[in-house]
C-alpha cells in the first residue's frame, strides 16, 4: 500500500486487493450520483450562463446496479478503515436514501448530515420543482472513539460572536455556505468547460479533514477525480491516498499534486 499516491483502476478491487485492513482514519468519497443518461445543454442560457447537464457514463446505472455497486464499495470501506474511522460521503437528494440505508444495513452510524448550500447555484431552469441550490455530506462512523477535532471546528465557522471570539457549531456545522468551485479553483479545458463535472470545493474538504483526522494521518479517497481530496490533505500536513478509474482525470490529478512519476494500473 503506497501513500501519496493515487491507485489507476476500480476501487471496489483496489480496496479489497491493496489497501491494508484497518489502516486509514479518514474516508472522503464523491461516489456517482447516477444521475447521467439524459443530456440538457443551454449553451447561450441567459439566467446563470451557459448551463450543461451533467450527463457521463460512469455515471449511468441501471437501479439494481446502482444499489449493488453502493453496497460493494462501501462494503469495502469497511474494512479499511479504522476501527474508530471516519466516512464522508457528498450525495444528493437523488441517492442519500440509498447511501443512509445500505451503510446502515452494513453497521455504520450515521453522525450528522451536513447541508452544503451552493450560494451561485444554477437557476430553475424548468421551473418545474424548487431549486436544486443543496448537495450533502454524511458523516458516518465504524465504530466509537472517533476523531472530532471541535476547536478546530469552531475555528472554521467564518461566524463570531459579538465579542469576536469563536462560536458554537449550531449556526453552521449543519448548514455550510459554500459557492460552486469558479475562478482559479476550477479545472477547465482549453474550451473553457469544466473538466470535472462534480469538482468539490477546497473548502468544503478542509472542513472535513480538519474536523476527523490530525496531522500525519492518512485520508483516503476512492472517487479521487481530479485530485482535490489529495490537495486539501497536503496543505493540512497530511497522507492521502486516491483511486481513480478515469486515467484522464488521473492525469489531470497528478498534474496538480505534481507527480511525476505515472500512477499504477491495478488490476485482479
Amino acid at each position: 500500500m503506497k501513500k501519496n499516491f493515487i491507485y489507476n483502476g476500480d476501487c471496489i478491487e483496489i480496496l479489497q486487493n491493496v489497501i491494508d485492513k484497518n489502516s486509514i482514519p479518514l474516508v472522503y468519497a464523491d461516489p456517482p450520483y447516477n444521475l447521467s443518461g439524459k443530456s440538457l445543454d443551454l449553451p447561450n442560457n441567459k439566467t446563470g450562463g451557459a448551463f450543461y447537464k451533467m450527463n457521463e457514463k460512469w455515471d449511468t446505472y441501471d437501479y439494481p446496479d446502482y444499489l449493488d455497486f453502493t453496497e460493494r464499495w462501501l462494503f469495502g470501506i469497511q474494512k479499511v478503515l479504522l476501527p474508530n474511522g471516519s466516512l464522508y460521503i457528498s450525495c444528493t437528494q437523488h441517492n442519500i436514501a440509498e447511501i443512509i440505508f445500505t451503510a446502515k444495513k452494513l453497521g455504520y452510524k450515521l453522525n450528522n448530515i451536513i447541508s452544503w448550500f451552493k450560494t451561485n447555484a444554477m437557476p430553475n431552469i424548468t421551473k418545474r420543482t424548487y431549486t436544486h441550490s443543496t448537495e450533502f455530506v454524511c458523516w458516518l462512523v465504524k465504530g466509537s472513539n472517533w476523531v472530532f477535532n471541535y476547536d478546530e471546528v469552531k475555528k472554521f465557522n467564518p461566524h463570531k460572536t459579538l465579542d469576536g471570539k469563536n462560536k458554537q457549531l449550531r449556526d453552521f456545522l449543519d448548514f455550510i455556505e459554500l459557492p460552486i468551485v469558479q475562478g482559479n479553483e476550477r479545472i477547465r479545458g482549453s474550451n473553457g468547460r469544466a473538466l470535472h463535472p462534480t469538482q468539490k470545493p477546497e473548502k468544503l474538504l478542509e472542513l472535513i479533514i480538519k474536523a476527523s483526522s490530525r496531522e500525519s494521518d492518512l485520508v483516503l479517497d476512492p472517487f479521487f477525480g481530479t485530485g482535490t481530496t489529495g490537495i486539501v490533505a497536503q496543505k493540512l500536513h497530511r497522507n492521502w491516498i486516491g483511486i481513480e478509474n478515469n486515467l484522464e482525470y488521473v492525469k489531470i490529478a497528478n498534474r496538480r499534486l505534481n507527480i511525476k512519476v505515472e500512477s499504477e494500473k491495478c488490476l485482479k
